[in-house]
């Protein structure tokens, strides 16, 4: 294949429209959640990530896995959790188990902040994704994005 070869052109500007998609639907949920909520996008993600831990096989995730699920490096999610932990959000502790690990959990002032900001949340998102749609270019990926009903899972380390 050479340079233009119009398969590559043609997921190049595929490419681009999802980036174009994420562009737009970021910073409006961003602006949202600062405005309502005093708390970032990524912020508002960990939180949601880790709410999701549960006792059992599996449950509690590594740091890895949550840098993963928020995409984010490892030292800018341990910035991150270290963040909310400062404003009360979120607690360390070490695993029973393995010493060597440090678990993070969403403390009860994380989950209340969680609850009341999901709404504003999923409202920016539908908001920002209507008004995606109206653009030709990116409308099928708005489509493909309404469509997916996947559980949102961290990567297992």
């Amino acid at each position: 294949m050479t340079a233009t070869d119009p398969a590559l052109t043609a997921l190049a500007q595929g490419w681009c429209a999802l980036s174009l998609l994420h562009g737009r639907i970021e910073p409006h949920i961003e602006r949202a959640l600062q405005s309502g909520h005093d708390l970032s996008a990524r912020e508002y993600s960990l939180l949601d990530v880790l709410s999701r831990q549960h006792d059992g096989e599996g449950g509690h995730l590594q740091m890895k896995q949550v840098a993963d699920a928020v995409v984010l490096s490892q030292s800018a999610t341990t910035r991150l959790v270290t963040r909310l932990e400062d404003r009360g959000l979120l607690t360390r502790y070490l695993c029973r188990t393995d010493r060597r690990g440090i678990y993070t959990d969403v403390t009860e002032s994380g989950l209340q902040l969680l609850e009341e900001a999901r709404p504003t949340n999923d409202g920016a998102l539908r908001e920002a994704l209507d008004a995606a749609a109206r653009n030709p270019e990116l409308e099928p990926l708005v489509r493909v994005v309404e469509s997916l009903r996947v559980p949102v899972v961290p990567a297992q380390a």
